[in-house]
């Protein structure tokens, strides 16, 4: 399938993206913002950031419709269209306290499948690519998921393990979910799972570069990440190496169908 967007246009809007995003970061301090609705925070960079990938990425698909955290246009969105999808500073929260875990995250999408995919982590000068049936890469490098075969022993970036969860591992985690799941396309974790509903703009291009490295990117309860309903959500996600991913499934199985019958009552 031929792509409007060209994979070099894309990385350089999202690099200078997250430069623009870097003149404002403060290291070890912690910035001014305040919550949009509760507990979802935000800066006056979110939104210069916003506004400059939405001028950007519009000149390369004028006719792409448009769903970022900080501007989401439902008009400007239909099933049968491409449409940009964009979180601009993914990982809020580490970038207000001045801490690593944040990054820049676009995915060109055509009829809710994920066909390119951007995602930079300025502070580290990282950027991720991937291509829909061409792969994935860091930095040029070309990127083998997780390989994990057994769930025991599996690693998780998270900052600590419930009683049912201690046959796995932690290691460090980043505040963006996005980076999370590019650790397990970069094979520096083998899972990565949430029971909370998740948005598009969270999901869309990680998605592409963990299923582009090999590995798996799924609902909480294994259902497929498309990104067409009006309202953009997904219970949880689930992404893991190839290798253990059914087993995952059946370790989260009896939480995610508590939390999901709760939340359809709510």
């Amino acid at each position: 399938m031929a792509l409007t967007p060209q994979p070099k246009e894309l990385a350089q809007i999202v690099r200078d993206a997250g430069m623009l995003a870097l003149e404002n970061f403060r290291p070890g301090k912690i910035l001014e913002s305040w919550d949009k609705t509760p507990g979802h925070p935000v800066t006056k960079t979110d939104l210069a950031v916003d506004g400059y990938l939405r001028e950007a990425l519009g000149r390369l698909n004028k006719d792409a419709g448009w769903l970022s955290e900080e501007s989401d246009n439902a008009a400007s969105r239909h099933d049968d269209q491409p449409m940009w999808i964009v979180d601009p500073i993914d990982g809020t929260r580490d970038f207000i306290r001045g801490r690593n875990g944040w990054a820049v995250s676009v995915a060109y999408c055509v009829a809710g499948v994920p066909q390119l995919a951007a995602l930079y982590a300025p502070t580290k000068d990282q950027m991720w690519m991937a291509v829909r049936g061409e792969g994935a890469d860091c930095n040029g490098q070309t990127l083998s998921g997780s390989q994990r075969q057994s769930l025991n022993g599996a690693r998780v970036p998270t900052d600590s393990l419930s009683e049912a969860d201690n046959i796995l591992s932690m290691v460090e985690k980043p505040n963006s979910i996005a980076l999370r799941m590019a650790m397990i396309a970069s094979d520096q974790a083998d899972l990565v799972a949430t029971l909370r509903w998740g948005y598009a703009w969270d999901l869309a291009a990680a998605a592409l570069i963990v299923l582009e490295s090999g590995a798996m990117a799924t609902e909480a309860t294994g259902k497929p990440l498309i990104f067409t309903s009006p309202r953009p959500v997904h219970f949880g996600v689930l992404c893991s190496a190839k290798g253990i991913h059914d087993a995952a499934l059946a370790h989260l199985r009896p939480r995610a169908e508590k939390v999901s019958a709760q939340s359809q009552q709510g």
